[in-house]
């Protein structure tokens, strides 16, 4: 999947996109890092048990300019992407992934379109 402007994770009916008050500095206070090219990522686990299991992950991209960026949830290796919403087993994923998006939309890392 390639960085774009806007995204969503597989199954989400909402989109997002990347807010234009977006600064370095908040991402590296939110747990990005960054990669070898320049871009910065964020993998967090959606267990909201223990964020050590290897349970389904967020994972977040952001180009190093912070002009595009994707996200998915993936299975606890990270190749995968998943469905976490068709699921009821699943829905202790999908609190936990609604409570680091709306971190990161007060945060201004994104905006809900």
């Amino acid at each position: 999947m390639a960085l774009a402007t806007t995204g969503s994770v597989l199954g989400d009916p909402k989109t997002y996109q990347i807010s234009p008050n977006l600064k370095r500095y908040t991402l590296i206070d939110l747990g990005f890092v960054q990669t070898k090219n320049g871009n910065f990522q964020l993998e967090r686990s959606l267990d909201p048990n223990s964020p050590f299991t290897a349970a389904n992950k967020l994972k977040v991209t952001v180009k190093k300019d912070l002009s595009a960026f994707q996200m998915s949830a993936t299975t606890g290796n990270g190749l995968k992407a998943v469905n976490i919403f068709k699921d009821e087993k699943t829905a202790d994923n999908v609190e936990q992934y609604h409570y680091l998006i709306e971190n990161m939309i007060e945060r201004s890392v994104l905006v809900a379109l």
